[in-house]
């Protein structure tokens, strides 16, 4: 173990992945709250109208976090390639649904009547209906979430690919930018017609094609804006690993795409 430890390329997959595993999994539970973009940054709201519907910029908490997932899936295609991806993918969907049964059993536990009321005087009157609230997460929407998740990792993962054919070791701001792009406006839509128009709640056609073009459309300016984090990512890691075994990577995940 030692010595498996000791090769920096190991070490560096293992950092990638505790990150990505992390912030999924942090995403997935703070994705139930709903926050106003516009009262955030401090100006007034914009009132969009699409689709027939107006409302402001609402979004999930959980998109403060899927473009860090998405740029550490872009870095692990770059260096390990597609199929430690794919693997990569399935593990966290797993841990995801994992995570989910350990929180709904804990919510089944009958909580202590001292803890029920323990922070009445700040407002919460009830802890166990708070917590279940907060952290049990309706099945549509981890349904749908999950799904997203997985189709949108697979999908970032094959665009990559496919245009780093075309571009080889160049212009990483489009294999990188583009297949996030392509990806992030697939999971968007996906999430959202599983858990909202499939599930109880039933949004209309409107409904669900304005809110996922907000959505949609955050990220997209996001994707944009963290595209130059992406270089000063590549520029510490072949740092770290030095120009000869950072080579090789690239080069073996290269290959993977072709095999």
């Amino acid at each position: 173990m030692k010595n498996l430890l000791s090769n920096k390329a190991v070490r560096l997959f293992v950092i990638l992945s505790g990150f990505f595993v992390t912030n999924a999994i942090v995403a997935e539970f703070i994705g139930v709250k709903i926050f106003a973009l516009e009262d955030t940054l401090g100006f007034s709201p914009l009132e969009w109208k699409l689709f027939g519907q107006s409302g402001s910029l609402s979004l999930t908490a959980g998109v403060l976090l899927w473009p860090v997932v998405f740029v550490m899936t872009d870095l692990i295609n770059e260096y390990y390639g597609k199929r430690a991806v794919r693997i990569l993918s399935y593990m966290t969907a797993g841990l995801i649904s994992y995570a989910f049964l350990m929180v709904f059993g804990a919510i089944w536990l009958v909580p202590a009547g001292w803890w029920v009321n323990i922070y009445e005087a700040d407002g919460v009157p009830d802890m166990q209906a708070a917590f279940s609230q907060v952290f049990g997460q309706g099945l549509w929407i981890i349904a749908g979430s999950l799904v997203a998740f997985l189709i949108g990792q697979v999908l970032d993962a094959a665009v990559f690919h496919r245009l780093r054919v075309f571009t080889g070791e160049k212009k990483l701001w489009l294999r990188a930018t583009g297949s996030t792009l392509i990806s992030q406006f697939v999971d968007s839509f996906v999430v959202l017609y599983i858990a909202f128009v499939l599930g109880p709640q039933k949004w209309s056609m409107g409904l669900f094609l304005a809110v996922g073009t907000v959505n949609y459309c955050y990220k997209f300016i996001v994707a944009v804006v963290l595209t130059p984090v992406i270089y000063l990512a590549h520029y510490f890691i072949d740092r770290y690993l030095g120009a000869e075994m950072s080579q090789k990577l690239r080069l073996q995940a290269r290959g993977d795409e072709l095999a």
